[in-house]
Parts: C-alpha cells; sequence; structure tokens
C-alpha cells in the first residue's frame, strides 16, 4: 500500500510540473526577469568597493560622477525587472490554478450519485475554493520567491568569492548545518497544513448547512446551538493554525542564529585583514555588504519550505479527488440510442449499497409509452430501482434493457438524453425563468419556452412577474411557492421531450389546489412516454396502466387498480390504510 501512494504522488507531482512547463516561455522571460534583479543585487554590493576606497579614500571626482548613475540605472532595471518577473509568474500561476480548478470540477461532475451521498458539499466546495488557492501561493509566490532567491544567491556567492575566496568558504560552511532543522520544519508544517485543511473544509461544511437550512435554525430557535457549534470549529481550526505557526516560526530563529555566527566570522577574520593591511576597508565592506544581502535570500528559501509543505498537502487533497476513478464507466464501444418510443426491461436485478442489498432479483417490463406505477412503504427501494434507469448507480447483478440493448452498453449522454426526471426535491438555479425551463434544451427557442410553461400551468404564474421569463427566482428557486417551482420543473421536462419519464413523489409536498394543477400538468407530460411513477399517495395514480408493489426490494404484486385491490395483498392493505377503508 505504501508503494501505491508514494507512486501517485509522484505521479501528482509531475502533473503539477506539467502544468507550469506548458506556460514555459512565459516562465523563461520571468526567469530571465529574475536573473536581472539577482544581477542588480550582485551589483550593489559589487559597488560598495569602490563607493568606498575611490570616492571616500582617494576622493576620485569622476567616480563621484559615475558611480551615483550606476546606482540609479541599476535600481531602474531592478524594479523592471521586479515587474515583470511579478506579472508573469503570477499569470503563470493563475493559469495553472485555473486549470487545475477546472480539471477538479470536471472530475466531482462526472462522479457517480453515491459520490455526492457520501461527501459534504461544503468539503467539495473547500477542496475547490481553499485548498486550490493554497497551491496556487506554492506555484506563484512560493517558486518565484525562491527561483529569484537562488538566482540572487548565486549572484551574491560570486561576488563574495571574486573579493575573498577563503573568507567566502568560512562564511558559507554553516548553510548545510541549517538544512536539516529547515527540512524537519517542514515536515511538520505539512502534517499540520492537513489538518487545518480539513478543518476549513469542516468549517465551510457547517457554514452551507446552516445558511441552507437557516429558516429550520430560526423556527427550532436553534441560533445559540449553531453559534457555539460554530465556535468549537473556529477554536479546534485555531489550535490547528496555531501549531503550524510554532512550525514555521522555529525555521527563522535557526538561520538568524547561524547567520549570526557566520557574520561574527566576517567581521573578526575581516577586520583582522583590513587591520593587518592585506586588505582595504573598501574590500571588507562590499564583501560584508555581499554576505548580510546574501543571508536574506537564504532565511527567504527557509520560509518558503513551509509555503511549499502547505501546497503539497493541498495538492493531495485536490488529486484526491482528481485521481478518482468514477464507478459508472462509459463502454469502450458504446452504443448511441436513438430518440424514440422506448420499452424498459428489468432482469433479475439485485442492487447492493454498501453491505446491504436494498433491491433483489426484479423482473420487470415497461412497455413504451406505458405508465408504470410503483408504490410501497417508504425505504422499500422505488427510488432505487428508478435511479438505475439513468445509470446514477449500476445494478450489482442482473441488467436492464431499453429495446433489448444493456444500458450498460450505451452510451451514457444518449442514454440520460432519453430520460427526464421530475422528483419530490425542487432543484432549481439562481437564475432566470427562462434558463431554468430551458436548462436540458438551450437551444429552445422562446416559442418552445412558452409553449412548454403553458402545458405545466405555468404561464400565467410568470406573466404576473415584474421581469416575466427574465426575472430571477434566487438561490434554489426560493422566490416560488412550492407549486410554483414544481411546475417549472414540470415545464423543464416538457422541453426536454425525452421518451421515458420519471416522477419521483412529485405532487406530495403540495397543497391540494397546488396538487391539482400540478396533476394536469403531470397528465400533459405524461403522453405518450414510457413513466416509471413513485407515489405514496395511491389517489394520484389513477391513470396508471399497471401497478407494481415493492417490499422490501422486491416486487409481490402487479396489475391494475381493481386487479389488486380484489388480490387483497400489500396494495389491498396500503389502500385501505390511507382510505381508512
Amino acid at each position: 500500500m505504501k508503494e501505491i501512494s508514494s507512486v501517485k504522488i509522484k505521479d501528482r507531482h509531475k502533473h503539477l510540473i506539467s502544468l507550469v512547463r506548458d506556460n514555459w516561455v512565459r516562465l523563461s522571460w520571468a526567469m530571465g526577469c529574475m536573473l536581472v534583479i539577482a544581477a542588480c543585487t550582485s551589483a550593489t554590493a559589487f559597488l560598495v568597493k569602490p563607493i568606498l576606497d575611490d570616492i571616500f579614500f582617494k576622493k576620485d571626482i569622476a567616480m563621484l560622477r559615475i558611480i551615483p548613475l550606476a546606482v540609479i540605472l541599476i535600481y531602474l532595471i531592478r524594479g523592471v525587472g521586479y515587474y515583470g518577473q511579478e506579472y508573469l509568474m503570477n499569470y503563470v500561476g493563475e493559469s495553472i490554478i485555473r486549470r487545475l480548478r477546472n480539471s477538479l470540477y470536471d472530475r466531482i461532475q462526472d462522479l457517480p450519485l453515491s459520490f455526492f451521498q457520501r461527501e459534504k458539499t461544503g468539503v467539495l466546495m473547500s477542496r475547490i475554493t481553499n485548498d486550490v488557492n493554497i497551491i496556487k501561493a506554492m506555484v506563484s509566490t512560493a517558486v518565484t520567491s525562491s527561483l529569484r532567491d537562488v538566482f540572487t544567491v548565486i549572484g551574491l556567492t560570486g561576488v563574495i568569492f571574486y573579493r575573498d575566496w577563503k573568507m567566502a568558504f568560512f562564511a558559507l560552511v554553516i548553510l548545510p548545518i541549517a538544512f536539516y532543522p529547515v527540512v524537519e520544519f517542514g515536515r511538520r508544517v505539512r502534517r499540520v497544513s492537513t489538518g487545518c485543511q480539513e478543518a476549513m473544509a469542516e468549517m465551510t461544511s457547517f457554514l452551507h448547512e446552516t445558511f441552507v437550512g437557516n429558516k429550520i435554525v430560526k423556527a427550532f430557535g436553534m441560533e445559540s446551538y449553531e453559534k457555539d457549534r460554530f465556535a468549537e470549529k473556529t477554536l479546534s481550526l485555531f489550535n490547528l493554525e496555531m501549531k503550524a505557526v510554532k512550525a514555521k516560526s522555529l525555521s527563522s530563529p535557526v538561520m538568524e542564529f547561524l547567520g549570526g555566527l557566520g557574520i561574527a566570522f566576517v567581521i573578526w577574520y575581516g577586520g583582522s585583514k583590513v587591520i593587518e593591511g592585506t586588505s582595504t576597508p573598501g574590500t571588507f565592506f562590499s564583501f560584508m555588504a555581499a554576505v548580510l544581502m546574501l543571508y536574506d535570500p537564504v532565511k527567504k528559501l527557509s520560509k518558503l519550505n513551509n509555503a511549499i509543505q502547505q501546497g503539497l498537502a493541498a495538492a493531495d487533497r485536490v488529486f484526491d479527488i482528481i485521481e478518482r476513478d468514477p464507478d459508472i464507466k462509459e463502454h469502450p464501444d458504446p452504443v448511441q440510442i436513438q430518440t424514440g418510443p422506448h420499452k424498459v426491461t428489468f432482469q433479475n436485478v439485485f442492487l447492493k449499497y454498501d453491505e446491504t442489498m436494498v433491491l433483489k432479483n426484479i423482473s420487470l417490463n415497461a412497455e413504451a409509452g406505458e405508465i408504470l406505477a410503483l408504490v410501497g412503504m417508504s425505504g422499500g427501494g422505488k427510488t432505487s430501482l428508478v435511479n438505475l434507469i439513468p445509470r446514477f448507480y449500476d445494478v450489482t447483478r442482473g441488467e436492464i434493457l431499453i429495446d433489448g440493448t444493456d444500458i450498460r452498453k450505451a452510451s451514457i449522454s444518449s442514454l440520460r438524453k432519453q430520460i427526464a426526471v421530475v422528483t419530490q426535491d425542487t432543484i432549481l438555479f439562481n437564475d432566470t425563468v427562462r434558463n431554468n425551463i430551458a436548462y436540458g434544451n438551450r437551444n429552445a427557442s422562446d416559442e418552445e419556452i412558452e409553449n412548454a410553461a403553458k402545458a405545466a400551468y405555468a404561464y400565467n404564474f410568470i406573466q404576473s412577474f415584474p421581469d416575466k421569463f427574465d426575472t430571477m427566482i434566487g438561490e434554489l428557486g426560493g422566490r416560488l411557492s412550492g407549486g410554483e417551482k414544481q411546475r417549472l420543473c414540470i415545464a423543464r421536462a416538457l422541453l426536454k421531450d425525452s421518451p421515458i419519464l420519471i416522477l419521483d413523489e412529485a405532487t406530495s409536498a403540495l397543497d391540494t389546489e397546488s396538487e391539482m394543477l400540478v396533476q394536469k400538468a403531470l397528465e400533459n407530460l405524461m403522453k405518450g412516454r414510457t413513466t416509471f411513477v413513485i407515489a405514496h399517495r395511491l389517489s394520484t395514480i389513477g391513470y396508471a396502466h399497471r401497478i407494481a408493489v415493492i417490499v422490501n426490494g422486491q416486487i409481490v404484486e402487479q396489475g391494475n387498480h381493481e386487479e389488486l385491490l380484489n388480490a387483497d395483498g400489500e396494495y389491498s392493505k396500503l389502500y385501505r390504510m390511507q382510505f381508512d377503508v
């Protein structure tokens, strides 16, 4: 298992490197700018000697005119280099993060329904926002600074070796000693950073739940309870962040102390040589300036290791999703299902969730254009059965056929094009009425959208809105009533015009008046379509051609209303319970 994990991490890093490599032109220009910055920094240290020896000691007027101009030119070029490097590296960083964010979102969208039932929405949001931003800090800021500082270190090292190679050797000998603690602190930062990112994801999930469910929070008077829960989460995050701060903060004092040792040696050794007359003050101060400038980028590199470790921890969380294989896989040579009337057949179908078998040996036919009602007590497996048709899940055993073709051999896109779904949970988007109706058919004309709204008995209430079809409906359709939302969902299904229809408790949450309108709209929707209707209220399925009764994942009865009542079985028992007969 360890071997597999290490290969995965290696592949992840290769993926990130390939994203960086795709921007090689801008990276090359940015590195050129960094070289310019490093050269200017080294030149600044180099000029200390002529400033002291030629101007202050030799009192050379010509050098007094030349050197200030040289300093101005150096700092002008350095400033241009900084601008170019910052712009180009941030462009590269933002570009990489955009592609990484798109890859992550694409993979999440491709994963099956079971994935979304296992994962928290807020955690997924945190991976796309918070974790990817941490990677951005590593890719753009950390990489930029590390490259620039490495070039600066190389340039300044050249200056000090040019001035006095013996003194330079002793000044730099302590750098390898600092390597081990910096790496060790980096490992700690990475471990703690993973915990911080998980805590942030939990907080995002908590915020999403409490904001969406704010009506329930207020209705039950649980504001204080939720405030306390949020305070616990922020305290947990605070404690983890402080652990990360401790680990990050330790690297600087170590580098400061080791740097102090090096500078103390330079002062003692260099000062001795000046006193003995074997070196000039200008050489000493030029060397000293270069060493002081040198330790600053070295210290920064130790801090950048922390940023890189945080970025790698975030990359692991992001690639955990990107590398996840979807359970629902496209057939290597998929069959394209053509639009038209379809017969749907279940043959000896079994379905297991985790370790529980929720459907057992289901065999069922729905003829083209037939309305098939599925009834039974809650938890019997009705929704699980219809979720198999669009391949939200795959069967554990058995097969589902559309016109004789196993749906696992069909193209997923062509399969789902044949199916429209209207559920009890009305899912609408914070967009216009028009765009919500046209969600499954983006090329629909205004006339087609209006006709769908009329057939769904939604046209009149839409016309009462200030902006009519261009009215924004709010998050999850929050500005609409339950009946209005349901009729927009029916209009959406009508406009998609799919030959197979799934109605999952489409009227159960409505009042009597809204239910009557929605029922009329559903009658328009079901015409000529192979329809699966899940209903608890038996009064709403009088139009069904056939009824299948599902108990504990098995079909125990099939027939029409009269036949099932006369059989005096499960259906008859349900009927008597509902109508008190």
